[in-house]
């Protein structure tokens, strides 16, 4: 995936766009979750640097915004370490704090499921801005049509595949299933291609189950599901 970078004349909307994805992302989520977005969010609109992609905040500082203690704090920022939405760029030492970063990729990864939630507009803007390819401009529109219609018959085991994922869930179909082309079934294994690494990539992490499911139910002899990257 092209990150987005909240960079040029178009920053402010950017960065409008990545705090929108966090935003979604936590109204999915339980209490406990959303909390943790928020106060993420707290720390990106108050002390981030995008331009350096540096945070750079003590944990008494951290603790004083959160109005939690210190111990709060420590272990809120590690579970943003193992989520990957943070990584140390520079240790802290002799006193000083430690430089943070944040995987702008690794966020909008994770909270893209959410993104219809914000309206399709919104995600056709994010996947062509992020190199997806989904998008399809359109000349005498300012919204950019973003669904895909499955065609009543198709052949193979993609094919019938693509029905019965299409009318589970037509918003997840739209976003992740309907860019796939099949390249071969060989010895038991379905290989598809994706779009780009980064629809490859969420793919395997987040869909593969639901896939290798659809694929079994029907075809049993099915022993797995291959998905490539360009």
């Amino acid at each position: 995936m092209q990150v987005i970078k909240p960079v040029g004349r178009d920053a402010a909307a950017k960065k409008y766009d990545i705090l929108s994805a966090l935003m979604a992302h936590a109204f999915a989520q339980g209490a406990v979750a959303q909390r943790l977005v928020l106060r993420l969010m707290a720390l990106i609109t108050t002390r981030y640097n995008w331009q350096r992609d540096e945070l750079c905040m003590g944990q008494r500082e951290i603790a004083r915004l959160w109005c939690v203690d210190e111990r709060t704090v420590k272990r809120e920022m590690a579970q943003l370490r193992a989520m990957g939405w943070i990584r140390v760029k520079r240790q802290g030492a002799r006193g000083r704090v430690s430089v943070l970063g944040i995987d702008l990729e690794r966020i909008l990864l994770d909270t893209r499921p959410a993104w219809p939630n914000i309206g399709e507009d919104y995600v056709a803007r994010m996947a062509e801005r992020g190199g997806e390819g989904n998008a399809i401009p359109s000349a005498d529109a300012n919204v950019v049509p973003f669904r895909r219609s499955v065609p009543a018959t198709e052949p193979g085991l993609w094919g019938r595949m693509r029905m019965i994922l299409n009318a589970e869930d037509p918003v997840i179909y739209g976003a992740w299933f309907a860019p796939l082309i099949e390249i071969e079934q060989a010895e038991g294994i379905l290989t598809l291609a994706a779009p780009s690494r980064f629809h490859a990539t969420y793919l395997r992490t987040h869909l593969l189950t639901r896939l290798e499911t659809a694929g079994r139910r029907l075809d049993p002899s099915l022993r797995g599901l291959r998905i490539e990257a360009p």
